[in-house]
């Protein structure tokens, strides 16, 4: 199916993984529009793909893929949502099961058949290309559908000029786009873009404009001008243009607000689109929308969102919400009763009875049927087809022969994988576009060059740009406190039910809800990590007298007041509040204050509330990113201002620590930069394969930047194939599994001759997990230069040093643990010095300090001394 873009121009960005530039478009502007353009490479792949995972159903996303010579490459980015890849015309055959999702790219007119559906063309340079004589040549009035990429310097008002003459789609950076009508003149201003593609009969020259919600549920019709799409862009929410009143911000004065999601326009641009996160209703009327209210599902979401709030005590639906295992029960009764059902009426009749559980449970976690649809919507974009095979279970209780797979993810279920495991034979391995593998590259086969980009870390966001992206969010905070904060909340973490950011101690207990198992395990890490932090406690100060009544010492303060930040994104990280938590009670600290995102219903991880009861904290911000560093650094109405700042995030957090920490209004410090998740495994030929597989993997699915690497000490081909067949068995059997293919994408397995050699790597790299899987991996440690933590031997995961061993995984990555120490005690204590000198002292040493002075020409410093000594010749 032909794609149909609801915008008259591709916005182009640059750097992955943001969504705009920061000299051009805010990621609200970019995410209100909603379409963009990247020439995808291979070092910006994992990039695309983790972009792709998050916002394949928010954005038609298009890529230049010319570049990628991978055919798995091209795959992956269509299985995870792009809307169409642009390649080279002779690769196309190998994509023709693609269909319009795949065009092809071409770089010069005279490429242009005139047979193409769709295509790109790139490097279009306006002041070489005779498009007027192109189209007489051809004898054609415009061009096949057509988006068109011009070279750098170009004059962009006349690149859209012409892109309009010969109706193709304008691809245009987003540096060179505004919404602001003052940077008009130097940029392309978006409200006109749109203006100027409408068709409308009326002489004020306004667009009907249709306003839906989420779901695409038609709310009412109005109309736009230029000036109305500029304020909605300004504001990120609805204003439209009255035909009697001029400019209407909806609901300024009833309250019944819009956050605006998209704006488009319609395939023959006579009408433009409003999608609207609608609050209240729409219509003036008794009713939500000016069409009627909301029928069916819809409905039934309302009145679940309203029973949420106010259902009475003992009512069923109250019970569904506070009773999850009641609810749990529920499910599976109706999903039971509607297999079972035969009629077309029983059938109705049981399907609607399942979707109302369903919802509910939707409902109570903070789920709204857009996300629903959303994922439909993702998952509809899928290339690459799973067998659709029933779950063992559930195939045996039907009778079902369950193959091979399924066998292979009810064994994993039900124990580990067998330590002993036979690496898989060359007959049992997938086939190649599936396979999941990492490259290899042998030392004494290349360069030292060609070592150190195989070990290139994926790429992050220029400092310039991420600073761009988060120095407005961090000022906003500053200023507006809560109130900016809370806004934040609602529009990243979707928790608009949100009143306060924070949540004081003492702690409900409602909020700590947690299995007995859950409890058990944490408070069994709680202690082993209290342990190994509380012997790096200082038995006494430090005292030396460094000449006759000369005494210096040095004594420890825990810092008195510090923030935690606990990540939230793709995984839940109790382990980190402990990490973090633990030895900050430890040293002393008095006021503890922790961060993490909250989950969309407003509530917050029970895990983590109940580790920060025992470590004693002050409080919870219900935030996440750049919005919790600022709002711990300056103190906001709710937030306790903290002194330092400590734990992992992404490149925006990272980016928030590192600017608050260089602003000498805020005060704060912080432990240190960090970067993508990341372990080096060096193995011998002693090594387990499932073992060394495994710990690849643990730090494969954080995320597609991850980056692993195995260093293979003197391995032949079947110690090499035996790894790679764990691998990808392995990640097979994982939830993750998308993720895990994006970090192995940039990961590598480099062949060495021995362990030094393996070590100098190693070193070299300075990895953040260093795993030691050799014969005699104590030695090894002596070699050990530049690493976060180390484990050593097989029995050793790196899992241990994650949760429960005692040591902290809040360590350095990205090659800083050449500069960085891992968070430990003395991360959250400061070193206060002292001197304390005798009269016998300071006649011995005063003579150096009064000839120091008089060098460095101090005169007030040497006679500080001058006339102590004075009054002891006296």
């Amino acid at each position: 199916m032909e794609t149909i873009l609801p915008l008259p121009f591709l916005i182009s960005v640059a750097v992955p993984p943001g969504l705009a530039s920061s000299e051009g478009l805010n990621q609200g502007e970019v995410s209100s529009l909603g379409c963009v353009f990247f020439d995808a490479t291979s070092s910006n792949l994992g990039e695309l793909l983790d972009i792709l995972a998050k916002h394949n159903a928010d954005f038609q996303t298009f890529f230049d893929g010319s570049a990628l010579e991978s055919r798995d490459d091209i795959v992956s980015l269509l299985d995870h949502g792009a809307r169409k890849v642009f390649l080279q015309p002779q690769r196309l055959p190998d994509f023709s099961a693609y269909g319009e999702r795949v065009a092809p790219v071409v770089t010069k007119l005279n490429e242009i058949t005139g047979t193409e559906k769709q295509l790109l063309l790139k490097n279009f340079d306006q002041r070489s290309c005779d498009v007027a004589g192109f189209l007489t040549s051809r004898n054609v009035d415009k061009f096949p559908p057509l988006f068109i990429k011009p070279v750098l310097d170009t004059n962009y008002e006349h690149f859209v000029d012409i892109c309009s003459l010969v109706n193709a789609i304008p691809i245009i950076p987003s540096a060179q786009l505004t919404t602001k009508k003052d940077e008009s003149e130097k940029k392309l201003y978006i409200p006109k873009l749109f203006s100027n593609s409408w068709k409308t009969d009326r002489a004020d020259k306004l667009l009907p404009t249709v306003v839906c919600d989420e779901r695409g549920i038609a709310l009412g019709l109005v109309y736009s001008s230029e000036e109305s799409v500029a304020e909605s862009l300004r504001t990120q929410t609805g204003v439209y243009q009255s035909r009697k009143r001029g400019l209407w911000y909806k609901g300024a004065t009833s309250g019944d607000t819009q956050e605006l999601v998209r704006i488009s326009m319609d395939c023959d641009n006579d009408a433009l689109k409003f999608v609207v996160r609608q609050t209240g209703r729409f219509c003036h009327l008794e009713q939500f929308g000016c069409f009627g209210d909301v029928k069916g599902i819809s409905k039934l979401e309302q009145t679940l969102i309203s029973r949420k709030v106010s259902a009475p005590e003992g009512s069923y639906t109250k019970r569904l919400f506070s009773d999850e295992k009641l609810l749990r029960a529920k499910i599976m009764e109706e999903a039971e009763e509607l297999c079972d059902a035969k009629t077309s009426d029983e059938i109705a009749f049981e399907a609607a009875d399942l979707i109302y559980f369903a919802l509910t449970k939707a409902v109570s976690a903070g789920v709204s049927l857009a996300d629903i649809e959303k994922n439909l919507d993702s998952k509809s974009l899928k290339v690459k087809r799973r067998p659709g095979n029933a779950k063992g279970e559930w195939a045996k209780k039907e009778g079902i022969a369950v193959g091979p797979a399924e066998k292979a993810k009810d064994a994993a279920k039900e124990s580990s994988i067998s330590i002993t495991s036979a690496p898989a034979t060359n007959a049992q391995a997938a086939p190649d576009a599936e396979r999941i593998t990492m490259k290899r590259i042998n030392v004494s086969e290349v360069s030292e060059t060609e070592v150190e980009t195989a070990l290139r870390r994926p790429s992050q966001k220029s400092a310039e740009t991420i600073m761009g992206i988060v120095t407005p969010i961090i000022n906003d905070v500053r200023q507006n406190g809560d109130k900016a904060l809370l806004s934040y909340t609602h529009k990243f973490e979707k928790a608009t039910s949100l009143t306060s950011p924070v949540i004081k101690a003492p702690f409900p207990q409602e909020l700590m809800n947690l299995a007995p198992e859950t409890i058990k395990a944490i408070d069994i890490s709680f202690e082993n990590i209290r342990k190994f932090h509380a012997a790096q406690k200082e038995e006494k100060p430090l005292q030396v007298e460094t000449m006759p009544g000369v005494v210096c010492s040095r004594f420890s303060r825990p810092i008195e007041r510090v923030g935690l930040y606990v990540p939230g994104g793709t995984a839940v990280l109790p382990s980190t509040a402990l990490m973090l938590g633990v030895p900050a009670m430890v040293a002393g600290c008095k006021k503890i204050v922790l961060a993490s995102p909250p989950r969309a219903d407003g509530s917050i991880t029970p895990e983590i509330v109940y580790v920060a009861h025992k470590v004693g904290a002050e409080s919870i911000v219900l935030a996440g990113g750049a919005q919790a560093v600022a709002a711990m650094a300056y103190g906001t109405e709710s937030v306790s201002k903290v002194d330092k700042i400590l734990g992992p995030g992404n490149q925006f957090v990272t980016a928030a620590k590192m600017y608050v920490s260089n602003d000498t209004n805020a005060g704060v410090s912080i432990d240190m930069p960090a970067g993508p998740s990341e372990v080096l495994v060096i193995a011998d030929k002693d090594a387990n394969p499932a073992f060394v597989a495994s710990d690849l993997l643990s730090q494969a699915e954080h995320g597609v930047d991850s980056q692993v690497i195995c260093i293979a000490v003197g391995l032949d081909e079947a110690h090499l194939q035996g790894i790679e067949n764990e691998v990808h068995k392995q990640a097979m059997a994982l939830p993750r599994v998308d993720i895990i293919r994006g970090a192995i994408s940039h990961s590598v397995t480099i062949l060495v001759k021995d362990v030094d050699e393996a070590m100098r790597i190693s070193n070299a790299y300075a990895p953040e997990h260093l795993i030691l899987q050799i014969k005699d991996p104590e030695k090894a440690v002596e070699k050990v230069m530049n690493a976060g933590s180390v484990f050593i031997g097989q029995w050793t995961p790196e899992s241990v040093g994650d949760y429960s061993a005692g040591v902290n995984h809040s360590l350095p990555t990205y090659g800083y643990a050449k500069q960085y120490s891992g968070v430990n005690l003395g991360s959250f204590v400061k070193h206060i010095t002292s001197s304390n000198l005798t009269a016998e002292g300071l006649k011995n040493v005063g003579s150096a300090v009064m000839q120091l002075a008089k060098v460095e020409e101090l005169e007030a410093h040497r006679r500080a001394v001058e006339i102590r000594l004075s009054t002891l010749a006296a």
